[in-house]
């Protein structure tokens, strides 16, 4: 299926993104934009930001719609990582950072623990960044939620990534209304967190499914969605079933923003889920907790 034109995008060049990657060379860091062939990483990293991507690069789960590579190893943490990390944000001069891991099932905390380590180290050399954590499910361990929580990131975003009935196919291993489940509690728990999920579109679902997607996700008192259009990264991936429009995509915002009132939706067909993360700054001083 050939890509529309809107879904074009110029190849990155390597002398606008160059500083960024030299410096995730030099700290040996991984990125969600290069491990997940992020179609933003041009337009990301000429602008000075990235999203790290910690605790891997494999990943102990095998979603066929992601390019993270599969490793179901059980591999210690790197403990010099947090603070390669902070060194990072520092050096980037970044307000607002996003942190995410692969899944870590091998782990009795999912990885709980090096998250917390994380904020603390740039906490510790960039006291005035805000941080956002995109977290997997950990199994529905609530235990390591809370001790990520504990932390107090500014924004928790945990992704929905389908609809329901796609879940055995698209995302074998999650369980939808767990999902929900841990999106609640962060708001029931820890209400100056701001909540935040996403989800893909083009994976076969229909646009009534995405709406109650949306209805679920403002049910569970989550403040900003972000929607986005799947690329498939391969022929060992999930085919593409359908492009969606970007009129479709603006209709999905207005539907989140207008109706049901989110405090923000994130809609286009290059949205992913930390595109533009760092508006989250704006919306915290319109709507402060």
């Amino acid at each position: 299926m050939l890509k529309p034109d809107w879904l074009r995008v110029k190849a990155p060049q390597r002398e606008r993104i160059g500083a960024v990657a030299d410096l995730l060379v030099d700290l040996k860091l991984n990125t969600v934009c290069q491990e997940a062939s992020c179609p933003n990483i041009g337009e990301c990293f000429a602008g000075g930001t990235a999203t790290f991507l910690i605790m891997g690069p494999g990943c102990t789960r095998a979603c066929p719609y992601c390019d993270i590579d599969f490793d179901k190893s059980v591999r210690a943490l790197d403990p010099t990582e947090p603070e390669r990390l902070g060194e990072a944000v520092a050096r980037l001069g970044l307000q607002h950072v996003v942190i995410t891991s692969v899944n870590r099932d091998d782990l009795p905390d999912g990885g709980a623990s090096q998250f917390v380590a994380c904020m603390e180290q740039v906490r510790q050399r960039s006291p005035g960044t805000t941080i956002e954590l995109l977290i997997p499910d950990f199994c529905g361990n609530w235990e390591a939620l809370a001790a990520v929580m504990a932390g107090a990131p500014d924004v928790l975003n945990h992704n929905i990534e389908t609809v329901p009935r796609l879940y055995r196919k698209a995302r074998p291993q999650g369980i939808y209304q767990r999902s929900l489940e841990l999106l609640r509690r962060v708001h029931d728990h820890w209400p100056r967190a701001y909540t935040k999920s996403g989800l893909m579109a083009g994976l076969g679902e229909n646009d009534g499914e995405i709406q109650s997607v949306m209805n679920d996700l403002h049910d569970h008192h989550v403040d900003i969605i972000t929607i986005g259009q799947y690329l498939s990264p391969g022929p060992k991936h999930l085919p593409v079933d359908r492009f969606v429009t970007p009129e479709q995509f603006e209709s999905y915002r207005r539907y989140g923003e207008d109706q049901l009132g989110f405090l923000q939706v994130v809609s286009s067909p290059l949205t992913r889920s930390s595109y533009h993360a760092g508006e989250v700054r704006r919306l915290m001083q319109l709507h402060p907790r």
